[in-house]
């Protein structure tokens, strides 16, 4: 919780970040929101990323496919415009589903905390670049004021 509000260039950083991680995520693998939340400091941050993940820049080479929730749904793919189209996208690169519509974490999960080293991530987060990353004012408002939020705004019910 912060006192400050976050700014538009912090979150234009973090999201770059996140962005360098996605692009860093192997074809034919699939990473969580959680996994990127916690490889960028933020372990409790899955929802953050998620409203990122939102905002991604159409046509940009984020390949946002392959980000997942813990479950292994693609509780994300409403924003691939056509029912069906994450699927594909994924199963195109070889990602496979079970009966359950599933994808098994254990085989096709790519987490960066524990698949690269400390220094692959930090050379990989260092080379976040903030010029493409533009921050809207809901994801501003998401990141101070939802519960969820490690930024969210605490304020003094005291003051006034």
């Amino acid at each position: 919780m912060a006192s400050d509000p976050i700014t538009r260039a912090e979150t234009a950083s973090l999201a770059a970040r996140v962005y360098t991680l996605v692009r860093a995520c192997p074809k034919g693998r699939v990473t969580t929101y959680g996994w990127l939340a916690a490889a960028i400091g933020y372990p409790r941050g899955a929802r953050m990323v998620g409203w990122m993940m939102n905002v991604v820049p159409k046509g940009s080479d984020v390949p946002a496919q392959r980000v997942i929730n813990s479950k292994g749904e693609l509780t994300g793919s409403w924003a691939f415009g056509q029912r069906g189209r994450m699927r594909k996208m994924l199963e195109d690169e070889g990602v496979e589903f079970d009966t359950a519509e599933r994808v098994s974490l254990k085989l096709f999960g790519w987490n960066p905390t524990t698949d690269l080293t400390d220094q692959e991530r930090e050379t990989i987060l260092n080379a976040a670049d903030i010029s493409s990353v533009t921050v809207d004012d809901e994801l501003l408002r998401l990141l101070r004021d939802d519960p969820a939020s490690p930024f969210r705004i605490v304020r003094d019910p005291d003051a006034q």
